[in-house]
């Protein structure tokens, strides 16, 4: 991995006009929201009739809103008595988003600072989560307060197919003017990092509680605070095959 890292590092000359827009991930990748989600979901499903382990949240990690809901429903005790998908959708998403206000809520190591690298460079970067607009609301409140702000953000409600579909990594390319190829997105689970490369994105992993399996040009880091502008510059340029 440092390999890498430092071979992208060095491709910071011939990248320095090639990043055109970095894309960031939200729910585990720039704040730790999956326990409160885990605490969100038992929830749930305690109304709906049911248990809920950690190996249910797993299968939801970077999920969008009507898979999260289907999954809680089927895992109830009695499915077809569950209430609707509406009912279910606002006792989560209003659980996540009362949660996420009434609470301090801290950025992951290096977010910040990989934050205001790219702000100050004046390259184009913008948020791309499968949350709804409550929740990422809710959670940009918080960064503000540590100066991390986004004029372009991509919600789950903003597009038609969700991640692993490469429409939401899309979509944010194509409102910051950005070429996806010449994007670089950071996703800490398997279906945005899908979602991500699909689109055509340079792709960094950073995983979560789940793990994410190597693939071909892509780069693996243990923690946001190894990157820099410079690794994302050489990244970009096309310095890692």
């Amino acid at each position: 991995m440092g390999s890498l890292i430092d071979e992208a590092a060095g491709g910071r000359a011939a990248g320095h006009q090639t990043l055109q827009a970095v894309l960031f991930d939200m729910d585990g990748l720039l704040v730790d929201t999956e326990p409160i989600w885990f605490e969100v979901e038992r929830s749930v499903m305690a109304r709906l009739g049911g248990s809920w382990s950690a190996a249910d949240q797993h299968a939801l990690v970077g999920g969008s809103l009507r898979r999260s809901v289907d999954y809680l429903i089927s895992r109830s005790d009695r499915p077809e008595l569950a209430p609707g998908f509406e009912v279910v959708a606002g006792w989560l998403v209003d659980g996540m988003a009362e949660r996420l206000t009434s609470r301090e809520i801290y950025p992951m190591p290096g977010a910040v600072e990989l934050i205001g690298a790219v702000r100050a460079a004046g390259v184009p970067y913008a948020l791309v989560t499968s949350s709804e607009r409550l929740i990422a609301a809710a959670v940009l409140k918080s960064l503000a307060r540590f100066g991390v702000t986004f004029d372009v953000v991509v919600s789950g409600a903003d597009v038609r197919k969700p991640k692993p579909d490469p429409e939401p990594y899309l979509k944010a390319a194509d409102l910051l003017g950005a070429d996806p190829r010449r994007c670089v997105a950071l996703e800490d689970s398997p279906n945005g990092v899908a979602s991500a490369l699909a689109a055509g994105c340079v792709t960094i992993a950073v995983p979560g509680i789940v793990p994410i399996a190597e693939r071909q040009g892509m780069l693996i880091v243990n923690s946001l605070a190894q990157l820099d502008l410079a690794i994302l510059r050489g990244l970009a340029a096309g310095s890692i095959g």
